[in-house]
């Protein structure tokens, strides 16, 4: 099937031949400019490389074709975390305690993650205890010997007294899902 601009364009060049007064060799040239053309577009629309390959090289067609790994894709990135070789995480500071804080402040705290393994540890997701705690994370993986942050956001709104929330970093390695997590003193509004 031949898209739309496809056709207005192959239309067009038809009319053009048709309606110019020109001597036979032109016509001849146009006419297998046009063939060729028209073969070329038959194979492009055929092969599917219009939805695809030419957005992601050119930046055209349709771009919910694109080959990369979405960064919040939890389902490739799992499947992404399986296929790799196991590593070893250290997070020196495992709990984090907030103390006092108003109902419906927001706090976040920073984990440091270092790799202390031999290959390179990728991070697939930070399941939270608790729709008000938000997590940010590393999406490339972070090589040997590097370090990188897992943030948690709380959202102490709705949550008075003394809290206690708990996240699980799912990664690509022995000690892993590796527990971290934090305390509050909610104080009600």
């Amino acid at each position: 099937m031949i898209s739309p601009k496809s056709r207005l364009i192959l239309h067009t060049l038809n009319d053009f031949v048709y309606f110019c007064a020109m001597n036979a060799t032109v016509k001849t040239i146009l006419l297998t400019v046009l063939t060729l053309s028209v073969f070329a577009i038959a194979l492009v629309e055929l092969s599917g490389i219009s939805n695809t390959a030419l957005f992601n090289k050119f930046g055209i067609g349709d771009p919910s074709h694109q080959h990369e790994l979405p960064p919040n894709d939890a389902a490739a990135r799992d499947e992404k975390m399986k296929s790799m070789p196991k590593t070893t995480i250290e997070v020196k500071e495992t709990k984090f305690d907030f103390g006092k804080m108003k109902e419906g402040d927001k706090v976040s705290h920073a984990w440091i993650v270092k790799n202390v393994g031999q290959n390179p540890l990728f991070i697939s997701n930070i399941q939270v205890s608790c729709g008000c705690t938000a997590p940010t994370f590393p999406k490339e993986p972070i090589l040997p010997g590097q370090e990188g942050e897992v943030i948690l956001e709380f959202n102490s709104a709705g949550k008075p007294g003394n809290v206690q929330k708990n996240a699980l970093i799912m990664a690509n390695a022995d000690n892993a899902p590796f527990s971290i997590g934090f305390t509050a003193q909610v104080e009600k509004k």
